[in-house]
């Protein structure tokens, strides 16, 4: 049996994509026998036994943080592996939390070994104001700072070795591609046709979406969403996730014809959340870089099995085009979008071969014993 320990910036009860994830990894680590610790902001689940024990050391992400999490981290056996979850904002100080990234490096060069689960890199310069481009420099010094620090980097996207290996500065520190997966199960069939038939009748075909209803995204949907119930005047559109009762209600608002036909459910748990995506016919998902591996709510609709229109992008990877298990269209092209949800929802072969491979792809490359073999049969590499 290992002993790990995971750093987050959220676990539960806090909602968040990132507390999702180190959840749904520490439980199936623990279910594999490993010894598995989290370290996060004070208020997280402490569940005990089987494996699993939360610290809630961290408030602010300072030094008193610091140094309560190094009196209980140094009560473990060294050299203590260091799972840490990256998100340049998710650590405080309006996203320049430096001192955190050199916590780290102290405790690397202390013998313990630093692995980074890099989720988002940094932000880009000049795509915002003056402040947002003072961050994304900031950012980058963390960077630098952090590979320093890391025996390994695990990356959500291939694209994020092409943007942080040039702040290793020569020093040889290996990069794995480590998959995001989702912790939405498929529900059962019969609880799916009573959802359904609550919500339509059971007669109408339900078009949902996931998300968090940000600017980038919203704009497209302001967009997209008129335009399916447009070309599709037999459907429903139904909108899932943490703000989709006020977008829903922005949308009424500008539109009155919308209300019958446009559904929210907004923030649900787990369970919830996978009935309701399941309920849906086809889920479109328009994202402003593009789909890819690590956006959890293209792994939701692959793993439960909902047929997925969605955009593609910078980031997006080649097997996306290859396995053709998903709908993609330019980012400019959301009338096509619209058209093709109309197509999928007047083929039920079509949806259902969309189905069966989303799954197997979900399977063979973002089930979650993939990432439990990889952290597990891992040896951190010596950089240099």
């Amino acid at each position: 049996m290992g002993l790990i320990h995971i750093v987050t910036p959220e676990y539960p009860p806090t909602l968040g994509g990132v507390a999702d994830y180190a959840r749904h990894i520490a439980e199936a680590l623990a279910a594999a026998g490993e010894d598995v610790h989290i370290w996060c902001p004070a208020g997280g689940q402490r569940p005990t036994g089987g494996g699993l024990h939360v610290h809630g050391t961290f408030e602010g992400f300072n030094r008193s943080d610091f140094a309560r999490t190094d009196r209980e981290l140094d009560g473990f056996p060294a050299p203590r592996r260091l799972f840490v979850q990256w998100v340049p904002h998710g650590y405080g100080r309006h996203s320049m939390n430096l001192s955190f990234c050199l916590w780290l490096r102290r405790r690397a060069r202390q013998g313990d070994t630093v692995e980074l689960m890099v989720h988002e890199p940094f932000l880009t310069f000049w795509e915002g104001t003056w402040r947002q481009t003072l961050v994304a420099a900031v950012h980058r010094v963390m960077t630098t700072v952090l590979l320093q620090a890391a025996s390994r980097v695990w990356i959500s996207i291939p694209a994020w070795e092409r943007m942080w290996k040039p702040f290793a500065l020569g020093r040889r520190v290996p990069f794995s591609w480590l998959p995001i997966t989702s912790g939405l199960a498929r529900p059962a069939e019969q609880d799916v046709c009573a959802l359904r038939a609550s919500l339509t009748a059971g007669r109408r075909p339900l078009v949902g979406h996931l998300g968090t209803y940000g600017r980038n995204v919203t704009s497209m949907l302001d967009v997209l969403v008129p335009e399916i119930l447009r070309s599709s005047p037999d459907a429903d559109v139904m909108l899932l996730g943490a703000g989709s009762n006020e977008y829903r209600s922005t949308l009424v608002q500008r539109d009155r014809a919308l209300e019958g036909r446009l559904l929210a459910a907004g923030r649900l748990d787990e369970p919830a959340l996978a009935l309701h995506v399941a309920a849906c016919d086809v889920l479109v998902q328009p994202y402003p870089d593009g789909i890819s591996s690590r956006r959890t709510t293209a792994m939701a609709a692959l793993r439960i099995g909902v047929p997925l229109v969605a955009t593609r992008g910078y980031l997006t990877e080649p097997f996306w085009s290859e396995t053709r298990v998903v709908r993609m269209h330019d980012v400019r092209r959301l009338a096509d979008m619209a058209n093709d949800v109309r197509d999928l929802l007047c083929d039920g072969d079509a949806r259902a071969r969309l189905a069966v491979a989303g799954r197997d792809l979900y399977a063979r490359m973002f089930d979650v014993n993939l990432v439990v073999n990889a952290l597990t049969q891992s040896k951190a590499g010596k950089a240099a």
